[in-house]
């Protein structure tokens, strides 16, 4: 059975190994099913993180979020912070950065209770202790303070141009209203009530809405030191507000 093109070779060899079936599977791949949900897993960081359907399959860019955010909690001195994550999906992010900096204390929430239960077994196979909570984030009222807020929530639009792969990710991780921007909207304006005095605040944005979100989180934190700042591919993308 011949590979296709757009598999790499080392996702042939999972795919071989994993499937007797290999027509099937090439079928599937044609109509732009993911790679990585057929094999089961990615490599995010370098630990293994299982994928589903109920989950987003992590991106490259997220990777770079978590590789910033760990820059910045070790600047500012918060190895030993509490940590807060809404949004986890896969439980990619909180995962890593448990892994690479253990002092954290880590809770992380998700609306999905499928997508919580990959999260779970993911730190399970990684031995990260981590606190998972099923909630809404525009219901969440959280009762203790945290120091360091990470988020990479829906931010599509319904006008966007996506890759044909995405419509086999949920929805729920992906589209967000008000021009991506619901979200940080939300989350911005209500997370003074449990961030503690001296914070970070990191988010993934999409490539259009750096201008907008840095305005709006300076306006919500006029004080902080705001940054917008790149990905690999040199387009915004990320954006951290810290309060000292």
């Amino acid at each position: 059975m011949e590979k296709p093109e757009s598999v790499t070779n080392n996702d042939w060899k999972l795919l071989k190994v994993k499937y007797s079936n290999l027509k099937k599977i090439i079928k599937k791949i044609e109509q732009k099913y993911p790679v990585q949900y057929l094999i089961g897993h990615v490599d995010f960081f370098g630990y293994k993180i299982n994928v589903n359907k109920n989950v987003l399959i992590p991106r490259f860019e997220t990777e770079t979020l978590v590789e910033k955010t760990i820059d910045y909690i070790k600047k500012l001195k918060l190895e030993k912070a509490s940590l807060l994550e809404l949004g986890t999906g896969s439980g990619c992010i909180s995962i890593v950065l448990k892994k690479e900096i253990e002092d954290l204390n880590i809770s992380t929430l998700d609306i999905s209770k499928k997508a919580l239960r990959v999260a779970r077994k993911n730190a399970k196979l990684n031995k990260a202790d981590i606190t998972f909570i099923n909630n809404d984030i525009f219901k969440f009222n959280p009762v203790n303070k945290y120091d360091i807020l990470i988020s990479n929530p829906p931010y599509i639009t319904d006008k966007d141009e996506t890759d044909y792969s995405i419509k086999y990710e949920p929805k729920l991780a992906i589209f967000a209203k008000d021009d991506g921007l619901e979200y940080y909207k939300h989350i911005l304006s209500t997370c003074d009530k449990y961030l503690n005095k001296k914070n970070l605040i990191a988010f993934e944005i999409g490539d259009k809405q750096g201008n907008k979100l840095s305005k709006l989180a300076k306006k919500h934190f006029p004080n902080a030191k705001i940054s917008l700042e790149k990905d690999l591919c040199d387009r915004d993308r990320f954006l951290f507000i810290i309060n000292e």
